[in-house]
């Protein structure tokens, strides 16, 4: 029997621009199983992409950082059978800074075809917002929570981003922004560069780079509870 297709699917990012290009709009509409990491916002997500559709009657399967790795195999079984299916992560691309990469690797390993959609990325749209290189860049996710880790951590990245001319890019919960923040001012060298990027696509954006020293300087920006990504380059 062949194999179904996984559908790696973007959700919004903003409520400002939450329209699905045409494709993604006709492959939500027509599958009738995903993969999703958060029931409540997969359903909120797919009541506004497929109007219509009977959302009690798709078959949902959650996968986040509660999955256990023998769980997953399951949630593969309907393409195994032949189905198609989808995968969304809770805001942008499935599978970056996501758990859904356990997903797709397994679907490689199985010989289960995989498709990703157009849709947005706050990694990518901050950095090519940040005006730091967009050649050499890493995305090194979130950083460790006690300080003196962290610190070690910041430094650690700033070093190859001196070295190697490679953007390191950061995120972290957005209760905690302002606690980052502060820790890269105090720990990155005054010349290093920190793009700082808030509510991309939102009203609300904010998108700023500037030196470490400038930031020092200048007022604190407004980027608690808020979604951000942080880059730091030379």
């Amino acid at each position: 029997m062949a194999t179904g297709t996984l559908y790696l699917i973007p959700t919004p990012i903003s409520e400002d621009h939450a329209a699905l290009p045409q494709m993604n709009a006709e492959i939500v509409a027509r599958l009738d199983c995903f993969i999703v990491e958060n029931l409540r916002s997969a359903r909120r997500f797919l009541a506004k992409a497929a109007p219509g559709k009977p959302i009690d009657g798709l078959e949902l399967a959650e996968l986040n950082e509660h999955t256990r790795p023998e769980e997953l195999g399951g949630l593969i079984k309907p393409l195994l059978e032949g189905r198609d299916a989808g995968l969304l992560s809770e805001a942008g691309m499935p599978a970056v800074a996501d758990p859904g990469a356990e997903v797709v690797a397994l679907c490689h390993a199985r010989g289960i075809r995989v498709s990703p959609l157009v849709g947005p990325s706050s990694i990518a749209l901050a950095l090519c917002a940040s005006g730091l290189n967009g050649q050499s860049f890493a995305f090194n996710g979130y950083l460790p929570v006690k300080p003196p880790e962290r610190a070690q951590a910041i430094r650690r990245y700033e070093r190859r981003a001196q070295a190697e001319g490679q953007s390191q890019i950061f995120i972290e919960a957005p209760y905690r922004n302002a606690r980052l923040f502060d820790d890269l001012l105090a720990t990155c060298s005054p010349a290093t560069r920190l793009c700082v990027a808030v509510d991309l696509l939102a009203p609300t954006q904010y998108i700023l780079t500037r030196h470490v020293s400038e930031w020092r300087k200048a007022a604190k920006p407004e980027i608690n509870k808020r979604p951000a990504i942080f880059i730091i380059a030379t």
